[in-house]
């Protein structure tokens, strides 16, 4: 699986990997017959009827998609991105792990990914049209995205963050409270629920991040970063 090199570089073996889904221009060099096309994650493709218009209306105001590269063949490959710090995840059955696309460098090709809406896990914001560009909205303000990608199976994931990552335990009788801007992966059973933590008006009035809170419980790990720098 993925193997630090450091805190901002991770290699892996492509084929004993089963091969590497990994953001564009994450690839820093690589060594033996590997080969890289273009992948498309299920369900990044806008859905006709009122999904496709929800997921326009998502993508058109938080912008969290993401494109990926699929690496196979044998050898290794060295991926890193920006100079942002890494951290990988060991994927269990039973466990998801949803992950904003920014902040999602690389996972193995095995496990199933899929792009799902924050309001279907506990994130609100109603139902139709309407509920999704209100969270398309609180998406855009926080920079916490309407759309985050889950990543469910046996394998690894590789995240990225700015200045250091902090692994939260959530399992207590009190959810824990992220501001969204810091906020970078759940995984386990933990869901979210992004709440207005002021008025719309002074929300918007401040654009700030911290007008929104994110709520997460269950049990599980949130992983956030030291910083509420966008990537």
């Amino acid at each position: 699986m993925f193997e630090k090199v450091n805190g901002k570089v991770v290699k892996v073996d492509v084929g004993m990997a089963g091969g590497v889904v990994a953001r564009n221009g994450a690839m820093l060099f690589y060594t033996g017959d590997v080969s890289f096309a273009p992948h498309q994650i299920p369900g990044a493709q806008a859905m006709g009827g009122m999904g496709g218009l929800m997921s326009l209306a998502g993508r058109a105001m938080a912008g969290e998609h993401e494109r990926t590269m699929l690496a196979q063949g044998n050898g290794q490959v060295h991926y890193g991105f920006a100079g942002l710090e890494v951290h990988v995840v060991h994927m269990q059955p039973g466990a998801a792990l949803r992950v904003e696309a920014s902040r999602l460098l690389a996972n193995t090709a095995g496990l199933q990914s899929s792009v799902v809406s924050v309001m279907s896990s506990g994130g609100g914001g109603g139902g139709g049209l309407m509920g999704a560009l209100r969270g398309a909205a609180s998406g855009a303000l926080t920079g916490q995205g309407m759309f985050t990608t889950q990543l469910s199976g046996q394998g690894a994931a590789v995240l990225l963050a700015h200045g250091g990552f902090l692994e939260l335990q959530v399992g207590g009788p009190n959810p824990i409270v992220v501001d969204p801007q810091a906020f970078v992966a759940a995984y386990g059973n933990v869901q979210t629920e992004l709440k207005a933590a002021l008025s719309w008006r002074d929300a918007v009035g401040r654009g700030s991040g911290e007008a929104m809170q994110l709520h997460c419980a269950g049990q599980g790990v949130v992983y956030v970063q030291a910083s509420e720098e966008k990537l």
